[in-house]
């Protein structure tokens, strides 16, 4: 199924689509954008939204969350969109649609599932693990990377009933080169001025304070993991990262 329909607003976004469009994609991709673009719940994320203004977000979509032969397509569409990504703007990101289910699973098992899809990408992985990023997420610097590339991650899922902004109505992974945010760093006024919007539109949009999981990459107290996939309350502990390296000794 083409992503195209003619005479339907939207038919843009056909473009950015990174493969096929099965049947159940296209409300997903109208809901992310919508929730993007809203004037009446502006949503935190700065950088999403002026991606999703500009067109330089790029989606794709995988068939089934729990049958792992059917997450292949996923290494192909990550490494067409880490080919191009650079060419459309510093505000992109890739968002990648599971089917939603028909039954809401618990948070645990959305998060289990997410870790499982980052592992398989690892070990998957043609590329390298980059020379200069620590293997273990316990480190300050890690990120997760695949061909060759930081990226930051970030998982919403249908179970997110209190923490709006990690809600989606199906299983929904977004990745983010690094790069994006060179920049931003932590002390640089745009870095700062930037979190300092994210931070009040958070609370606006979620009606509660910001997660104490948030925090600036490289500071001796963060781990890129634990922003990943939230909790839903601020007062849920997380459990130890899942993620195995295996590309280094």
């Amino acid at each position: 199924m083409s992503v195209e329909q003619p005479g339907k607003p939207g038919d843009e976004l056909a473009k950015c689509v990174i493969g096929d469009v099965p049947e159940w994609g296209r409300d997903c991709l109208d809901e992310l954008v919508s929730t993007l673009l809203s004037r009446e719940s502006p949503f935190p994320c700065t950088f999403a939204v002026a991606a999703a203004k500009k067109n330089s977000l790029r989606f794709g979509f995988v068939d089934d969350l729990d049958d792992e032969a059917a997450w292949k397509p996923l290494i192909r569409i990550l490494a067409t969109y880490l080919s191009e990504y650079q060419q459309l703007s510093r505000d992109t990101s890739l968002a990648v649609f599971f089917p939603p289910d028909k039954e809401i699973r618990s948070l645990e098992e959305y998060n289990a599932k997410f870790w499982s899809v980052l592992q398989y990408l690892h070990d998957n992985d043609p590329g390298r693990w980059p020379a200069e990023l620590p293997a273990h997420p316990e480190h300050p610097m890690w990120e997760f990377a695949f061909g060759d590339t930081e990226i930051f991650v970030v998982c919403n899922t249908p179970a997110h009933g209190t923490r709006h902004s990690r809600f989606a109505s199906g299983f929904l992974i977004t990745f983010q080169p690094r790069w994006v945010f060179e920049g931003l760093e932590p002390g640089s006024a745009r870095g700062t001025a930037a979190r300092r919007v994210i931070r009040k539109r958070l609370r606006a949009f979620d009606g509660m304070e910001p997660s104490r999981y948030l925090g600036d990459y490289g500071d001796e107290q963060n781990r890129e993991w634990r922003q990943y996939f939230l909790p839903d309350t601020n007062d849920t502990e997380m459990p130890a990262c899942p993620f195995h390296n295996t590309k280094v000794d």
